[in-house]
C-alpha cells in the first residue's frame, strides 16, 4: 500500500477511469482542476515523454519550456520512480 493511499484518492482514480472520451476528460479536469494545474500536469507529462525518448535535459528545455526543476524532478521520476509515467507513454506509443 502506498504511504498517500486513500479511500477518497482511490474513489477519485475510479472516477477518472471511468471517463470515456477526451471530451469527458476535459469537462472534468476543468471542473476539478485550475488552468495553471492542468497546463503543469500536461508540461510534466510532455517532459516525461521527451525524456522516456532519449531527449537530454537541455533539449527538453529548449522544447517545452519546462524549468530545469521540473526536469530534474520529473527525469528522477522516470528514471527512478514507480514507472508510471513509462506506463502511459508506453501504451500512448502503442495506440500511435
Amino acid at each position: 500500500m502506498r504511504k498517500y493511499q486513500k479511500e477518497n484518492i482511490d474513489t477519485l482514480f475510479q472516477a477518472i477511469l471511468s471517463l470515456e472520451n477526451i471530451e469527458e476528460c476535459y469537462c472534468f479536469f476543468e471542473d476539478a482542476c485550475t488552468i495553471q494545474e492542468l497546463e503543469s500536469i500536461a508540461q510534466r507529462f510532455e517532459v516525461a515523454r521527451h525524456l522516456h525518448s532519449g531527449k537530454s535535459y537541455a533539449e527538453v528545455n529548449k522544447l517545452t519550456g519546462a524549468s530545469t526543476a521540473t526536469i530534474c524532478r520529473v527525469g528522477k521520476c522516470v528514471n527512478y520512480g514507480s514507472g508510471g509515467y513509462k506506463t502511459a507513454i508506453d501504451r500512448l506509443d502503442k495506440k500511435d
